[in-house]
């Protein structure tokens, strides 16, 4: 009788003000989004990585047998151009995310996720055909995101994600190296890993990091596909040092793959990390089974 009247219950009152305080949070982090977007238009990053070039809109080169002079990284990530030695190329059919971070707090998380949205849109990506993972995500950012029309995978894959024959790019800036290796090894196979595009870690970074014994050993799967690998850098930004250092579009053309020696494919063991001193990655027995292993930038 007392709702009635139009009174309300002092819990459906602090539920309803926790509702809206929420909703106002969430208007707050997509606003900041945007205005990262904007300014990684407007400071010229986003054009000098995306590139404003006539390859993208009009592919003229297509069918070059390697990138004509001044091509961008993500020119070629298009599609628009033939990368070199590869037989074909395709946009990507669907995008996996991981190791985003808190970015309703974290600025470099957000120009991340910025960039990210800008990257979807240029490649014709729908954003439902994008799947997120990173087990810092509070309820609000993944209420954001899925306002966004993201998608956010169920379980901690620990980065064994499988292509399963669909083009797919593989967003993952300042991940851990075992994030890498595990995708590495998930799809080692030569059909599989011509279909990934990876945007993160450059790997030839960690090559020049690593002693070659380490990584060997600790990462086999990135060292065995190096001489697979065709790699560009993004554009250094004074603005975006921290964002987007040492951070690199990786492909693997299928005939470099075919060149690889036999050896190479024999080994598919699944990657262990027992010697390894400095392991990178949230595993699921740690507490990241829900909502990737997240990028230690914040």
């Amino acid at each position: 009788s007392m709702a009635a009247g139009g009174w309300c219950p002092a819990g459906g009152r602090w539920r309803r003000r926790r509702v809206e305080r929420g909703a106002e949070e969430g208007s707050a982090v997509l606003r900041r989004l945007r205005e990262a977007r904007d300014d990684l238009v407007s400071s010229g990053f986003w054009a000098a990585s995306a590139g404003t070039v006539p390859e993208l809109g009009g592919g003229t080169h297509r069918g070059c047998r390697s990138p004509p002079h001044g091509l961008t990284p993500l020119s070629v990530l298009a599609g628009a151009v033939q990368p070199p030695l590869a037989a074909s190329t395709e946009p990507p059919a669907r995008c996996v995310c991981y190791g985003l971070g808190r970015f309703s707090g974290c600025p470099s998380a957000r120009y991340q996720l910025a960039f990210l949205l800008l990257l979807l849109e240029e490649l014709g990506v729908p954003p439902g055909r994008c799947w997120l993972f990173d087990p810092a995500f509070s309820e609000q950012e993944v209420a954001v995101l899925e306002q966004l029309g993201l998608r956010l995978l169920p379980d901690n894959e620990e980065g064994k994600h499988d292509v399963e024959g669909s083009f797919t790019l593989f967003y993952m800036v300042h991940c851990g190296k075992a994030l890498y290796n595990n995708l590495l090894w998930k799809n080692w196979a030569t059909g599989s890993l011509s279909k990934m595009v990876i945007v993160g870690n450059s790997f030839k970074g960690i090559e020049e990091r690593l002693l070659s014994r380490i990584l060997e050993r600790d990462y086999s799967y990135i060292a065995k596909v190096l001489k697979g690998t065709e790699e560009v850098a993004l554009p250094a930004h004074p603005r975006y040092l921290d964002t987007f250092n040492d951070t690199s579009v990786h492909w693997f053309p299928l005939q470099k793959l075919q060149g690889l020696s036999p050896e190479v494919w024999d080994c598919v063991e699944e990657p262990t990390y027992q010697e390894c001193d400095d392991l990178e990655i949230i595993r699921k027995e740690e507490g990241g089974g829900r909502h990737s292993p997240t990028a230690t930038q914040c």
